[in-house]
């Protein structure tokens, strides 16, 4: 096993990142202007890196596969920002927020990275109104804050349910002043097809434009990934059907290790499946919980209109069993709630696997004009895929995937185990251990684009003035578009008989059913069997339609499934692995009496990154311990 060097500054907590950034080395400004910066991605990460980057006299070429940086899936986003600036005076610090992390994470994270995290979330908020971003205000005109899962301040800044889409114009609008100021060249439709690297440094990248089909070869002194999370292995998902794995499975595949890929957020609020023509599920935002309460009936099998059923045979489940946060307890905690009172019985709806989250108290309390101030986007949303008034009758929710916590491996500059090539945002493992909080995603995303990136990646930097710019007919990008080339004839060559959608439906059902909300030994060992087969299912029988050269979303999907279907492997594997349960991972063996999830601290307190050796070799686990110097790992309560 290889020794991970995270990289971490010596020094108090509290005073390692500006210890970091006083001492760091720069680059200067004419130096800056020979220097090219690529970044994959063109989200809340992506957008703000790049725009933060070329701010500072970077030249930078950002890549999105979307036709507009504006359809990243940020935008999707729906119930807020977290930032520790105590603005409802509750008790709020940044201690605070990251001691809620660390916890919310089940002791997983490593804490220099996510004390950063908290430090800079005050920054970020200020950027954002800078930026003219509409967050909520209370009547005396200051920025209003809501309550999310697993804490017990108000510290989530919110533009009513549409902060992500929000927070993404706002960075939209710094990223478009760069791209006139020509300090940013913007390939949309285009994606990253693979990793190029030039004397085991990352050096440019080759890009499909997914209009022509041509394939692009783009050189930079150092790459930047913001891709997002990995989340539609499981087919079903909140994310936007484009999101995919393919551009950090490349810099897998050329040496950049995989942490913790089985850490799958699963969140508590979804709109249910509803059959089996559907291709991504509806998240309802966490933020309901501030006002709506969950239940089931009593009685199992009780199928009466819930305005039938009378509080006494009602089971709020969430607040009988965790009284001291109710309905606001963590994602992971109220989705095992949730499945625990579906398996026995007592789910609602037709399917039986969905529980009641119900206004009628909050609009009695508060009424519907309050409530519709702060959820009406969301309530119609509801009515409009449901065709149920959510003012009138509970929401029926049930978990779904939504958020990857795992990623690549990074080190404390954020940089992966290829020099030269960085990982932000979800597309990274750092910040959230086995789970994340609520309103921590668009948290991790900014303060690692605008307030992190623009200071790490000028100490590797600093020593790429000395090397020229890499001509795009160097061997090495001729060697990758070869290895794209070849591989792209392959999957055109197949000519089988089943779609890329039904084989990536097949991959997505193994995974929920093994590797889903619960987790056991003989399923995960079933299921790496089942994910070869499909391997072999796919390479010889699925049928892509058209040509290369030209514009074939078919062939685009069949690569990225590909893809989904090793990184699915690995996943199993890292679940197999970690023979304890916590966050997000559930091993059914390994739970206490009352069926929460059970560490195992003395074997398990570490991030697993795994080192790819090969098609024909199972990968390498590496180890980075987890030291605890300020937070003490406990068994996690919110009771």
């Amino acid at each position: 096993m290889n020794k991970l060097n995270s990289k971490i500054p010596d020094g108090p907590l509290e005073n390692k990142w500006s210890t970091y950034k006083s001492t760091v080395r720069l680059v200067n400004p004419a130096n800056k202007r020979r220097l090219e910066v690529i970044v994959v991605g063109s989200g809340l990460a992506g957008a703000a890196a790049a725009a933060t980057l070329a701010e500072l006299g970077y030249k930078v070429k950002c890549f999105c596969f979307q036709d507009s940086p504006r359809r990243a899936h940020s935008i999707a986003a729906q119930g807020g920002i977290n930032a520790a600036k105590n603005y409802s005076n509750d008790g709020d610090s940044v201690y605070r927020l990251f001691y809620d992390t660390v916890k919310g994470g089940d002791y997983r994270a490593r804490e220099a990275n996510v004390y950063r995290l908290a430090e800079v979330s005050t920054a970020i908020i200020d950027q954002c109104v800078a930026q003219g971003v509409p967050f909520a205000r209370e009547y005396g005109g200051l920025l209003d804050n809501r309550s999310f899962g697993g804490v017990q301040v108000s510290r989530t800044f919110y533009a009513r349910g549409q902060t992500g889409q929000q927070l993404l114009l706002g960075a939209y609008s710094s990223l478009s002043r760069q791209i006139a100021k020509k300090q940013v060249t913007m390939y949309n439709r285009h994606e990253m097809v693979e990793l190029v690297m030039v004397d085991g440094r990352a050096r440019g990248i080759i890009a499909r434009d997914l209009i022509t089909g041509e394939l692009e070869r783009h050189s930079a002194h150092a790459v930047v990934l913001a891709t997002g999370g990995y989340g539609n292995v499981f087919y079903l998902s909140t994310n936007a059907m484009g999101s995919n794995t393919t551009a950090i499975w490349k810099a897998y595949k050329k040496g950049a290790y995989f942490g913790n890929p089985c850490f799958t957020q699963i969140h508590p609020t979804c709109i249910p499946v509803s059959g089996e023509y559907q291709s991504k599920l509806t998240l309802m935002s966490e933020s309901l919980r501030n006002d709506g309460r969950v239940w089931v009936p009593k009685a199992q099998g009780d199928k009466r209109s819930p305005s039938d059923i009378p509080d006494t045979e009602r089971d709020y489940y969430l607040e009988r069993r965790y009284p001291a946060f109710g309905n606001l307890v963590p994602r992971d905690v109220a989705s095992r709630a949730a499945k625990q009172a579906c398996d026995e019985g007592k789910g609602v709806g037709p399917s039986g696997l969905a529980v009641y989250l119900d206004f009628r108290d909050a609009i009695q309390r508060l009424g519907k004009d309050v409530i519709q101030e702060r959820y009406g986007n969301l309530f119609e949303m509801y009515e409009k895929i449901t065709g149920e008034d959510p003012y009138q009758t509970p929401m029926r929710i049930y978990p779904a995937v939504h958020y990857t916590m795992g990623g690549i491996w990074v080190d404390y500059n954020l940089m992966t185990t290829i020099p030269g090539l960085y990982a932000l945002g979800e597309c990274n493992f750092s910040d959230h251990g086995a789970n994340r909080l609520g309103a921590s995603a668009l948290m991790q995303g900014l303060a690692d684009g605008y307030f992190v990136i623009p200071y790490t990646i000028g100490d590797y930097l600093a020593d790429e003035i000395r090397n020229p710019a890499i001509s795009t007919s160097h061997a090495s990008f001729e060697e990758a578009e070869k290895a794209v080339r070849e591989r792209t004839n392959r999957l055109m060559q197949i000519k089988g008989k089943q779609t890329v959608e039904d084989l990536h439906k097949k991959l997505g059902k193994i995974m929920w059913e093994y590797c889903g909300m619960a987790r056991n030994e003989a399923g995960l060992t079933k299921a790496l069997q089942l994910i070869a087969d499909l391997k072999k299912e796919f390479w010889s029988d699925v049928r892509i339609p058209g040509e290369i050269n030209e514009f074939n979303p078919e062939l685009d999907k069949a690569g990225r499934v590909a893809d989904f279907i090793e990184l699915g492997e690995l996943m199993v594997r890292d679940a197999l692995n970690r023979r304890e349960s916590c966050g997000g991972h559930f091993r059914e063996e390994s739970q206490t009496e009352d069926g929460e999830a059970k560490r195992d601290d003395d074997k398990f307190s570490y991030v697993s990154a795994w080192e790819y050796t090969g098609e024909s070799s199972d990968p390498v686990l590496n180890k980075e311990e987890l030291i605890f110097d300020v937070v003490h790992p406990t068994q996690r309560s919110y009771k």
